[in-house]
């Protein structure tokens, strides 16, 4: 694109040309330079959590790269969320709010500047989202990095990484592990910067940039820092600034296509629940009117799981990777995929995956006649409870019941639930009911995933089922009912069931339902009324009062 064409082009004699001018000499940029695209390197480096702590280093590439290709490179650093740091205040409920203050935090910065183009360095559960929805959102020239996974370690002769720290908590709660040994697990547990090993939701939602078309190919997943990381990077500064000057934009690649073919690349995986709400959430900022929930239930009537990456199976993150990650997983999906869309690359998804170089191992990545489970590993279940739907990961409920009867023991407070668990008052076949903690229940969703992970270390995740509008985990098994919408806060089933209901679950035929009389189901939904809340005047109050649905991806905006 010619500098004239260029957007961050201003005016000359124009009060904006002449203050960014003395702005940019005083910073010591070569006036030679001020015509150039000028491209935001998004960083959320922090030094509160190991996700991030090589993302520096991964800037300082970027910048450099865009300089190479003749660019020039402004770092923007916004706020960086961490699932096991930032989740220490409130219950987690600052997590899912995070999300759209990253975006926003990103408009203002690169819409503000009126700069052309984004290079988003993404690590940890939030910012890959966040990422990919301010890029439809502005819709300025941009590419995604996912910027890698971390290491586990080995703790007394057996492997241990983050997930295993997790559940070790209800392990100690139960007597199974001493807090010495919980203590040790958790010096060895993380060997490198980097986000949580295994197809958690950080992972997961890397995968989905690629799937989508919004990083370059066979990028995800990747070793933190890493060589090939730093090269990819090195490719980003030079393609920005192709697709600038072919004017190729987020909106022309987020298309209802490639919306499908990631929605298949996650069944097909088994990727966390939580890539269905910030799918959405990005169709959403794409301008798109997408059921994604809905496709998510279609595609799943006629896909299979053919790779089994922890916590689905005994496979680790790096060996997914080296047998070929998302794009071999792609290359064996290529007869169900849609291969005519652009990509960041400036190619049709069809060009990347024809290549004779595409290499798959299919020890870890089955064909999809030979797949490891013939049934997906994401599901949409309905139902008198859901009506809307919910989510279960069905690639973690391997060895737990499909049909499951139940009663109710209702918890509007996860720390109370493990306290009970502590003291042996959830026993197997209960269904534990976590509600009040979406969107705006929360407000702001709460982590309601911990619980899951203590009940796995207690031994009970495959004979105790949970029910949940809050937020999951990738890495959480069992019998696992996620993201029931509408949530309970928003006057939806869940908010109306009491201790000691039945509860039916039946994986098989797809639903949930609370075995009580119509005439009282009803009753109870005419007559129930959200709790007086008197919150303080702060970030949450806000989110919660302006967030969307869930089944709109819990997008921060105007509610319907």
């Amino acid at each position: 694109m010619s500098a004239k064409k260029l957007r961050s082009n201003f005016e000359a004699g124009s009060t904006r040309w002449a203050v960014q001018r003395a702005q940019w000499i005083a910073m010591g940029i070569d006036e030679r330079d001020f015509k150039k695209p000028k491209i935001a390197i998004i960083n959320s480096s922090s030094g509160l959590s190991i996700c991030y702590q090589h993302l520096d280093e991964m800037s300082e590439i970027a910048q450099q790269a865009v300089t190479d290709a003749g660019g020039l490179a402004f770092e923007i650093t916004t706020i960086a969320p961490s699932d096991f740091v930032t989740s220490a205040g409130k219950k987690a409920r600052y997590l899912m709010p995070t999300r759209d203050l990253m975006v926003n935090d990103i408009e203002v910065m690169v819409e503000g500047a009126v700069l052309d183009g984004m290079i988003l360095l993404s690590s940890c559960d939030k910012t890959t989202p966040a990422h990919l929805m301010a890029s439809a959102r502005l819709n300025v020239p941009a590419i995604v990095v996912p910027c890698g996974y971390q290491l586990g370690g080995n703790c007394r002769g057996r492997d241990v990484d983050i997930e295993e720290v997790y559940k070790g908590v209800g392990s100690m709660l139960t007597g199974k592990v001493s807090l010495d040994e919980l203590t040790d697990w958790t010096r060895c547990a993380i060997k490198g910067p980097g986000v949580c090993a295994g197809l958690a939701t950080a992972n997961s939602m890397h995968c989905m940039a690629e799937a989508l078309g919004m990083a370059l190919p066979h990028t995800t997943p990747i070793r933190a820092a890493s060589d090939r990381l730093k090269n990819i990077i090195g490719q980003a500064g030079s393609q920005i600034m192709t697709l600038i000057e072919k004017n190729i934009r987020p909106r022309d690649i987020l298309t209802e296509k490639s919306f499908e073919n990631a929605v298949r690349v996650a069944i097909s995986i088994g990727c966390s629940v939580n890539t269905i709400r910030h799918l959405t959430a990005v169709s959403v900022e794409a301008g798109l009117d997408l059921d994604v929930v809905g496709l998510f239930e279609k595609e799943a009537a006629h896909l299979s799981q053919i790779t089994l990456i922890r916590p689905n199976g005994p496979h680790r993150i790096e060996t997914f990777d080296a047998a070929g990650g998302t794009r071999a997983v792609m290359k064996q999906l290529l007869p169900k995929l849609n291969t005519d869309g652009i990509t960041v690359t400036g190619k049709t998804l069809g060009a990347i995956l024809s290549a004779d170089y595409v290499h798959v191992d299919e020890a870890y990545i089955r064909p999809i006649d030979n797949p490891f489970r013939k049934e997906p590993g994401l599901m949409i279940i309905r139902g008198n409870v859901a009506p809307n739907g919910a989510i279960v990961k069905l690639s973690a409920v391997e060895g737990a019941h499909r049909q499951f009867k139940g009663i109710a023991k209702v918890y509007e407070d996860e720390d109370v639930a493990m306290q009970k668990l502590g003291e042996g008052d959830i026993v197997a076949g209960d269904i534990v009911i976590l509600r009040m903690m979406g969107p705006v229940g929360g407000p702001g969703t709460v982590f309601a995933c911990s619980f899951m992970a203590a009940l796995a270390g207690a031994g009970l995740v495959d004979t105790v089922a949970v029910v949940t509008d809050g937020e999951l985990s990738g890495l959480n098994k069992g019998i696992t009912i996620g993201q029931v919408m509408p949530e309970a806060a928003m006057g939806g089933p869940l908010a109306i069931i009491e201790n000691g209901d039945p509860i039916e679950i039946d994986l098989d035929k797809k639903y949930i339902d609370v075995r009580i009389p119509e005439n009282e189901y009803q009753n109870r939904l005419a007559n129930w009324k959200p709790k007086e809340r008197n919150l303080p005047n702060n970030w949450l109050k806000f989110y919660s009062q302006n967030v969307m649905p869930l089944e709109r991806g819990a997008v921060f905006g105007k509610r319907d």
